[in-house]
């Protein structure tokens, strides 16, 4: 069981004051949910960072803000109980993939039990639990165990090209690392994750009158159409999956087009499928004379494989019972930046933000009734020293 000396009665505690503090909590969500954050969007990423660090500074953190060439990051640090101990890293974002406008046609809603709209459960309501967490230790008069840190991203749904760093500068000496990403629809929590990357296919050709000069020009169009059915081959290898997200080219249809491109999301179970697939990929060459192809990566996350034991989990299942709750484990689809942390071999555990379904879908909500069990079980995880976890960091 866990050492839950460091604050005499934590479950009943803990329990009793989540339950009291899931109102506030639920309307923080709705609040976040309505200020609008589409990646890219730095104006309206940089106010929502503004919103963030007020909460989190109102629960005793430290904030600073990280300028990206897409909107601030911010990294909040939290002082513990004990300062000699190695921090608790925990990742999260502020972006969503909903445009800007959604909200026109799809209100944030409260109906049923769930509480539904544009960026909710991926994740504004993770870093609202998070605040709540922390909300009901300071109620308590308490402070977390160890020091924490808090890296929130601007560009997560893009692939963190740029908050990357910001999670990589945090990793050295990490006790463990928490993703605040959705769980599996039935609560369970994520012990490793599929990599990904995004990779843009550019095809330069020739441009000519498509009627009188046909001859003298290269169709990117063309080559492109063949090089995507040449890579899609890639899809049946073992480990990969591909996705052909977005394709434009051309310019008109009397003209032989001169430039195309292919954006590919790609997904691996494993890390040799991850670097087998990327090598094929940068050694593409053109089909037809006079085409040239180029492969840039925009965006990169090593996979996190499962591993056999995890003391962190049984660490978090413990605390779930001593609370009354039951919390389980299984491998992710997704990728995240836990994946960073995982696949260096950290103590990692992702989806500990709300619980509910629908990412990236219109039918995106969290379940109201699993906000308290969340607050409390967050809050332990601050409150109650970590055991010894097996697992060490990799540099």
């Amino acid at each position: 069981m866990p050492d839950t000396a460091a604050l005499p009665g934590l479950p009943r505690a803990l329990s009793a004051r989540a339950r009291t503090l899931a109102g506030a909590v639920r309307r923080r969500c709705a609040d976040l949910a309505r200020m609008e954050s589409p990646s890219g969007d730095a104006p309206r990423l940089d106010a929502l960072a503004e919103e963030l660090v007020a909460g989190f500074e109102a629960t005793g953190a430290v904030a600073r803000r990280e300028p990206g060439p897409a909107g601030d990051h911010l990294v909040l640090t939290w002082a513990g109980e004990d300062e000699s101990l190695a921090h608790l890293l925990v990742v999260g974002h502020h972006d969503t993939v909903w445009p800007a406008g959604t909200l026109a046609d799809w209100p944030v809603t409260e109906q049923d039990g769930l509480l539904s709209g544009p960026g909710v459960l991926d994740m504004k309501a993770g870093l609202a639990l998070l605040e709540g967490a922390f909300a009901l230790l300071a109620d308590l008069g308490r402070r977390p165990h160890r020091p924490v840190r808090l890296v929130v991203v601007s560009d997560e749904e893009v692939g963190s090209p740029d908050g990357k760093r910001l999670v990589e500068r945090q990793l050295p000496g990490a006790a463990a690392v928490l993703g605040l990403e959705p769980p599996h629809p039935d609560g369970r929590l994520k012990t490793a994750r599929r990599g990904s990357t995004r990779v843009l296919l550019t095809v330069t050709g020739r441009e000519a009158h498509a009627g009188l000069n046909a001859a003298e020009g290269t169709s990117a169009v063309d080559e492109l159409v063949d090089q995507l059915v040449a890579v899609r081959g890639l899809a049946c290898q073992p480990g990969t999956e591909l996705n052909t997200g977005r394709i434009s080219g051309g310019s008109r249809a009397n003209v032989i087009a001169g430039r195309a491109e292919a954006e590919l999301g790609l997904r691996f179970a494993t890390p040799e499928a991850q670097r087998r697939t990327l090598d094929h990929l940068a050694q593409l060459t053109a089909l037809r004379p006079g085409a040239r192809v180029r492969t840039e990566v925009l965006s990169s996350r090593p996979a996190w494989p499962e591993r056999s034991g995890n003391p962190l989990l049984r660490h978090v299942r413990s605390l779930a019972a001593a609370l009354g709750q039951q919390v389980d484990g299984a491998p992710a689809g997704g990728a995240g930046d836990t994946n960073i942390a995982g696949a260096r071999g950290l103590p990692t555990l992702d989806g500990l933000g709300a619980v509910g379904a629908g990412p990236h879908a219109r039918h995106e909500h969290i379940r109201v009734d699993q906000l308290a069990p969340r607050i409390a079980l967050l809050a332990a995880l601050l409150a109650v020293p970590l055991p010894r976890l097996r697992e060490r960091p990799k540099g």
